[in-house]
């Protein structure tokens, strides 16, 4: 049996397919500002590179921030099932997840099968997600990509009190004026993450292994900031950004 997952996000849009519990392909673009158009490209694009027409594929489950604009799927689950799915598919033994993606952040506890036990969200404030590095990538003319490689090149970060990144911005073009390194101001706002999302993760528990994925688990600066913080190690798994998406598609195989 064939399933696909649409993981629809406030910056990218991601797809999987899963066929008898194996992962034959997965898909990332960004989402710009129709939903619904990305929805359906990263389909199509994902099904072309999987060599495989609509017919193929038995069901389909949405998820992420866009889900409902993902008309064709057959069924929408949100973001929490879908990244514990993903994550207890991707290794069985993971006990504690955390994603953090383009406008939110979340934090969960899985049971032994796999099921959520407890959850914390934070979609009330962009801080400590995708959509604030991006702010801060700006304010010091980086590319974001370059943020977690540069992060590890600093022995003294800088201090960003601020958790708001409205103020984080005034904060990081403070510490431009005043002559910090760039990478010393990038490890200093990954740390601000860590000490965030350490704060959300202390109201679930954490239990190791701990898995992280969404978009920013590909900054090793962060996941680095976070290891120090919560004196763990994290597992970042190659499919970390499109993990919401493979649960979505083992999801859809129960249908």
């Amino acid at each position: 049996m064939i399933t696909a997952g649409i993981d629809i996000g406030s910056i990218t849009a991601k797809a999987a397919i899963v066929e008898d519990g194996k992962l034959l392909a997965s898909k990332v673009m960004f989402t710009g500002y129709n939903a619904e158009a990305a929805g359906s490209k990263v389909y199509e694009d994902l099904l072309a590179q999987a060599g495989l027409d609509r017919s193929a594929v038995s069901k389909i489950v949405s998820t992420g921030y866009g889900r409902n604009s993902v008309k064709f799927a057959d069924k929408t689950f949100t973001e929490i099932m879908a990244h514990a799915a993903g994550a207890f598919f991707l290794n069985p033994k993971t006990k504690t997840i955390i994603d953090i993606g383009g406008q939110d952040s979340k934090a969960m506890t899985l049971d032994e099968k796999g099921k959520v036990k407890n959850f914390v969200m934070n979609d009330k404030c962009a801080a400590g997600t995708g959509r604030f590095l991006e702010v801060m990538a700006r304010a010091l003319e980086v590319n974001l990509d370059e943020f977690g490689a540069m992060s590890l090149q600093s022995d003294k970060p800088s201090k960003i009190s601020s958790l708001c990144t409205v103020f984080a911005e005034s904060e990081v073009i403070s510490l431009i004026a005043r002559g910090e390194k760039r990478p010393d101001i990038i490890a200093g706002i990954h740390e601000s993450i860590a000490s965030r999302v350490s704060s959300m993760l202390a109201r679930v528990g954490v239990q190791e292994p701990v898995m992280m994925s969404g978009g920013v688990a590909r900054n090793a600066g962060v996941v680095d900031a976070l290891e120090k913080k919560l004196r763990v190690k994290i597992e970042v798994s190659a499919y970390a950004q499109v993990n919401g998406a493979v649960g979505a598609a083992l999801l859809a195989a129960s249908l």
